[in-house]
């Protein structure tokens, strides 16, 4: 007997597939909402529309208890006010409905002097693109404190997992370990907050499960693995059959291609989050999520350069 309805909108992008994979296992009849069924998950239903149609999204969600918001604009987009009127448009199509929408947080929305961050800490935006972020939780806020919806956010650092693309491994770490290098992203000795992506998928669909427990907005800060650069280094070597030189990200070469490119130049802004150590922090989640939850961080590691080394060794 399933224990709910799901639907996960914009199916195809990174959290949307192990959100729909994990309320899927979790045992909730799941359905997909995207232009296309690009990334087919085995028994996940879809329903192909347009995010910014109204109608669409509001047939997509018609008989969801869940709704999860995986929609996002590509990274040079955001601005305009664009970013917010797509969440606009999710908002309206909750409309009064009494559902709970889950929406996937990130760490944009604070100063690069915080530290560690937990849910109380004042939102100060370092950037642009931080006060967007900012912007649209204080939608979603407005609407569940009127009664509209019951709104979770989840709230996580920088998305990593199996067999994804368009990721920092796929397009910086791990883009010349084919010629035996791989590259950090800052000092070594930095820290920085990562989220392995079926640990993430896991942790919505069991906040999910126990959406009726909590009140009407919510935000939660997922762990995940928060290590040095260094670290991250090592495991991806300890995880290589064969010997990989650990070389700096060359953010120069990154920062001139910005001059042509709208998405290098808005990625180049966000440097900042990889200088700083900025740990995200929740002992309430934590619990919520159980002991032992997790999968260890070399395991992940491995699990995610397994592809690029296979092609390396190729």
């Amino acid at each position: 007997m399933s224990k709910g309805k799901v639907t996960v909108l914009g199916i195809n992008g990174h959290i949307g597939q192990h959100a729909a994979r994990a309320f899927h296992e979790a045992g909730f009849s799941v359905t997909g909402f995207g232009r296309s069924n690009r990334h087919p998950v085995a028994g996940v239903g879809f329903i192909e529309g347009d995010a910014a149609s109204l109608d669409d999204l509001k047939r997509a969600i018609a008989d969801a208890d869940i709704v999860v918001n995986g929609l996002n604009l590509p990274y040079d987009k955001w601005d305009k006010g664009r970013a917010e009127a797509l969440l606009a448009t999710v908002i309206a199509a909750m409309g009064d409905s009494g559902k709970t929408l889950l929406f996937p947080g990130n760490i944009y929305n604070y100063a690069a002097t915080d530290r560690r961050i937990i849910p109380a800490t004042p939102q100060r935006p370092q950037t642009p693109r931080g006060a967007i972020r900012v912007r649209q939780e204080e939608m979603l806020a407005a609407a569940s404190k009127a009664g509209k919806f019951q709104t979770i956010i989840i709230r996580a650092g920088d998305f990593y997992g199996p067999n994804t693309v368009g990721d920092w491994y796929d397009q910086a770490i791990m883009m010349d370990a084919g010629k035996g290098r791989i590259h950090s992203m800052a000092d070594l000795d930095v820290g920085h907050a990562w989220a392995y992506l079926p640990d993430l998928g896991r942790a919505f669909a069991l906040v999910g499960e126990q959406r009726k427990a909590l009140g009407r907005f919510e935000t939660f800060h997922f762990a995940g693995h928060y290590v040095t650069h260094g670290a991250l280094m090592a495991a991806i070597q300890a995880a290589s059959p064969a010997p990989l030189k650990v070389v700096p990200l060359p953010w120069i070469f990154l920062q001139a291609m910005g001059l042509a490119n709208g998405v290098m130049r808005e990625v180049v802004k966000m440097r900042y989050l990889w200088n700083n150590p900025m740990e995200l922090v929740d002992p309430r989640l934590d619990a919520l999520l159980g002991p032992d939850f997790g999968t260890p961080f070399a395991v992940a590691v491995t699990e995610t350069v397994k592809p690029f080394l296979k092609r390396k060794a190729a």
